[in-house]
């Protein structure tokens, strides 16, 4: 299916979602618990923060859109809660009848397009009634619920399934890990940098751009240039808060302050480079800052635990076994 968007009409928020219902919750009001989602300022994972214990009095229906109205990084985003949830006060719930998971899908990916308009200092809460956007409309100029329902079923793709199950996933013996230098195994410096390629220049086709960002693998978009990096390496951003720690498996284009960490001794396998990027990631939560970054220097000096074989040895036979035995790891 084509999208006509000269055909699309506007249409305010307001108008759209009749009930516009904000977010009840904070953290300390939560009892520890798995029946339900925390959904917060947060456009991974669907925003979900956490799980914990239902709570009636801070219940709200899902089937709706959230929109994200605060918080530095996320505001102006927007996503599409099928389950009920227990939302914070930085979102805001709207409710149609005629929405479903669906349509909420591509309203919601229609509504992420208007975040450049917000910011911290800008926050969406104050401006969501009279934002406008544009969707596709009917004859008789209503949204036309059943297209954008017809549309987003239309688009290929499979639901993604696994053989493995998690009874079966290898334990981790931690206590009997020993500490290895990064250096050790890595040499780390930055990633050939393109002068004037910036986000802006993604596109939908072509090699991953990969920036200082502490999402999406660290890739803004696509770009329609050569790739500046083989792929199959850790990269990281030394001017993020950490956490920054990711495997980059195609040939990718570098960006300022991006390190790549490129093995010293032999070529790798993407399933022992995502145990150690994972490793290192845990590592780094809340060691770093934009006072304290994330230098190359540092990173090669750190020392991080690994599983060890019979020869006190990095047990790199395991690290592989272990991220093939996980969910979804028969299909990395």
């Amino acid at each position: 299916m084509n999208l006509d968007l000269d055909k699309w009409g506007s249409f305010r928020i307001s108008d759209l979602f009749p009930i516009l219902q904000n977010g009840k919750a904070n953290q300390g009001m939560l009892s520890d618990g798995t029946e339900c989602f925390y959904v917060g300022a947060k456009k991974n994972d669907n925003g979900v923060m956490l799980h914990c214990a239902y709570d009636e009095d801070l219940i709200q229906k899902g089937n709706c859109i959230i929109f994200i109205c605060n918080g530095q990084g996320s505001v102006g985003y927007a996503n599409y809660m099928d389950v009920d949830f227990i939302g914070t006060t930085d979102i805001v719930a709207g409710y149609n009848e005629n929405l479903n998971q669906y349509n909420g899908l591509f309203i919601a990916t229609v509504l992420c397009q208007e975040r450049p308009k917000y910011s911290f200092g800008r926050k969406w809460k104050t401006h969501l009634k009279d934002t406008v956007i544009k969707l596709p409309q009917t004859l008789d100029g209503n949204p036309d619920w059943k297209y954008m329902e017809q549309y987003i079923k239309s688009l290929n793709h499979k639901p993604l399934t696994t053989m493995n199950k998690r009874e079966n996933v290898l334990q981790l013996d931690i206590e009997n890990w020993k500490e290895f230098k990064v250096g050790d195994f890595f040499d780390i410096h930055p990633t050939k940098f393109i002068e004037g390629v910036s986000a802006g220049d993604c596109v939908d086709y072509g090699a991953p751009l990969v920036v200082n960002s502490a999402e999406n693998n660290g890739i803004a978009g696509l770009c329609d240039i050569l790739p500046t990096e083989e792929g199959n390496i850790i990269t990281f951003s030394d001017t993020t808060d950490g956490n920054t720690f990711f495997y980059q498996p195609k040939p990718f284009i570098g960006f300022a302050h991006i390190q790549g960490m490129y093995p010293k001794t032999r070529k790798w396998s993407k399933e022992e480079l995502l145990f150690l990027s994972t490793i290192m990631m845990f590592d780094s939560k809340g060691k770093y800052s934009y006072g304290r970054k994330m230098r190359r220097d540092i990173i090669l000096e750190i020392k991080i635990k690994l599983p060890v074989d019979k020869t006190g040895n990095p047990d790199w036979q395991f690290m592989k076994n272990y991220i093939k035995s996980l969910p979804y790891g028969d299909r990395i």
